[in-house]
Order: C-alpha cells, then structure tokens, then sequence
C-alpha cells in the first residue's frame, strides 16, 4: 500500500497546503483592502490568487515528487512537465501583479487630476508600459521553458556563433514591424496622440480608442474601427483636435437670399445658443461671408466644449434658425428668378437707354 499512499498523501498535502495559503493570503488582501479604501492595489492583486496556487502547488510537488514514487518509471518526464508549468504559472503571476500595480497607480493618479488631457496621457503610457512588461515576460518565460531542454541549449550556442549575420537578416526582414514597435514607443512617451483624443484621419473623424505598440485604432462616429499602424502617426500629418484642450470652434453656413434679415438672424441666434445646453458659451456670432449673384453666404460660429457637442450645436443652430426663417421670414430663402429684370434706366428726353444715346451721339 505504501507506493500507493505516498503519492496520494504528497499530492493531497500539496492541495491542502496551497489551498490553506491561497486563503491566507485572500484574508489579508481583503484586510488590507479595508484598511487602505484610497488605493485599489490591495483588492486587484487578489486577481492574483489562481495563479499563485498554480505556482505554490507546483513548486510543492516539484520539490517531492521524487520521494512520493509519483510515477516512478516516468519521474524525468514528470520533473520536466513540472519545471514547464512552474515556469508558466510564475511568468502568469508576474505578469498579473505588473498589471495590478499599473491599474492602481493609474487609478489613483486619475481620481486626484484635474487634467483631462494629462490623465489620457498618462493613461497611454501605462497601457503601452503594460503591454511591454506582458511581452518581456512572455518572452523570458519562453525562453526559459525551451533551456530546459538540452538540444536546445546547443540550438542557442549555434545561434550566438551566427548572430551578426541572423541580426542583420532579422532587421532587414522586420524593418517594418520595428519601425511601428519605435513608433510606438514615441507616442507612449513623444504625447503626440492618446487614447481618448479625437482625430481626424484620412478625412475619418474619430476618437482613439486602443494604442498598441504596433497599431492604433480610431472609433468613428458611426461606430466604425479604424486599425491603423502607429508609425502612421509618427510619418505622416494628422489632425488632433484634443492637442492643447478639447474645447472646439464650429462653422454653421446657410445661403440665402440678397433681402435676408441678417440682423434678425443674428439676434435670434443669441436666443438659440442660449436654449442650447452643449453651447459652452465662450462665443458665438453671425456674419456675411460671401455672395454670389443670386444668393448671400451667412456664417454662424458656435463654440462648445468638445468635438461631439460642438456638432451637436451646429445641427441644432442650422435647424432651428432654417425652422424660424420658414415660419417668419420666407422671403429670405434662396429663389429661382421666373420674371424678366427691370429694365435700366433710360435718359432724358431720349428713346432709349443712356447708352444708346451716347453711342449715338458718337
């Protein structure tokens, strides 16, 4: 019964123990958690908790398996599958306590600023700064899970022998690919665009909704995704409306008729910015633009204080001021000419137009 036993107590005791740890260890984040309400730390790294007990429980029976007999004719393999998930789970909860501590300090840091375009700064770079840590430890992890096997040692000596030639081949090849992973990196920390800003791009208004360290992804108005690379951002020119404030200025235009009431007009839009709620109130005025033989350009500038109220202000001042010249005003519109001109003027005592009489006289 013993080659029995033993493996059945030192997996059972590894179980037991890891389970007894994981909820220690539960108990005081959740005190910790109490004692400290103005930091979200203590209650994320509790996400930290299933692969802490992969990695205890691991390591538990990584250290005994060899005095419990578990699987005696296979001990080599058991040891190797055991160094494979230890390795794993450890790069697991490494990566799970990087983005704890990351999610905290942005959460702290956003509930005490008053900037918004500093705290969407802010919020970029910790993304990407995230999302790098994630990729290096993945990265190490790999690594260290195919060492452990001896053929691969010898790969690894090979390729060091041949790293000049590989490296200039590898950067060739991924020119493009590094290009976006510097870019990347120039917008994380260059504050050229961040997530929440809104952009304008290949004539697609948008917000920036997702920055990785190889692409970008813009969401339009209509709910579209645009994914584009990041050295987009860095090679080409681009509109950000958010660089240096979110406060907008829009452009309202009407064509009218040459009798429009442009005075009129620009006392009744001072009554429609006022029954507006997205017009922030920082300006607003009416002015005469352009003309044309038949008609007259009036533009309104409205202000508000962002991208999607400073439209909502423009549609709502175009409608509402066409509703009102309809209602009161309809000789203002635009009109086709069915009527002969008026005559010009002819001069005295003569038959016909003043010209005529001086060509005459000629």
């Amino acid at each position: 019964m013993e080659p029995v036993l033993r493996p059945l107590i030192v997996i059972g005791g590894s179980l037991v123990v890891t389970l007894i740890a994981g909820w220690l260890l539960d108990l005081l984040l959740r005190r910790a958690d109490a004692r400290h309400p103005e930091t979200p730390l203590w209650d994320l790294l509790r996400r930290c908790r299933p692969p802490f007990r992969v990695a205890l429980c691991t390591a538990l029976l990584r250290g005994s398996y060899r005095q419990a007999g578990l699987l005696p004719d296979h001990a080599f393999a058991v040891g190797r599958v055991l160094t494979l998930v230890l390795i794993a789970s450890t790069a697991w909860l490494a990566v799970r306590m990087a983005t704890a501590v990351v999610d905290s300090t942005y959460a702290r840091y956003a509930s005490v600023a008053r900037d918004d375009a500093r705290v969407r700064r802010v919020r970029t770079q910790v993304t990407l700064i995230q999302r790098v840590v994630t990729a290096v430890v993945v990265v190490v992890a790999v690594a260290a899970m195919l060492l452990t096997f001896p053929p691969m040692r010898a790969v690894g000596a090979s390729v060091l022998a041949s790293a000049g030639v590989l490296g200039i081949v590898a950067g060739i090849a991924a020119q493009s690919a590094l290009g976006n992973l510097f870019a990347g990196l120039q917008i994380a920390f260059g504050d050229t665009v961040r997530i929440g800003d809104t952009v304008v791009v290949d004539k697609e208004w948008g917000t920036v909704e997702e920055i990785t360290l190889t692409f970008l992804t813009v969401r339009t108005w209509d709910e579209r995704r645009i994914t584009m690379p990041v050295s987009y951002f860095t090679g080409k020119p681009y509109e950000n409306w958010s660089r240096g404030g979110a406060e907008m200025t829009g452009s309202v235009f009407w064509h009218l008729d040459h009798a429009a009431p442009v005075d009129l007009m620009r006392e009744r839009l001072r009554h429609l910015l006022e029954e507006i709620p997205e017009w922030d109130g920082r300006g607003g005025g009416l002015a005469v633009t352009d003309t044309t033989p038949t008609t007259i350009q009036v533009r309104a500038v409205v202000t508000a204080k962002d991208a999607d109220d400073v439209w909502t202000v423009r549609c709502a001042v175009r409608e509402r001021m066409i509703t009102w010249l309809v209602a009161h005003h309809p000789y203002a519109l635009p009109r086709v000419a069915t009527t002969p001109a008026d005559p010009p003027p002819t001069a005295p005592g003569g038959p016909g137009p003043a010209g005529d009489r001086h060509g005459s006289a000629g």
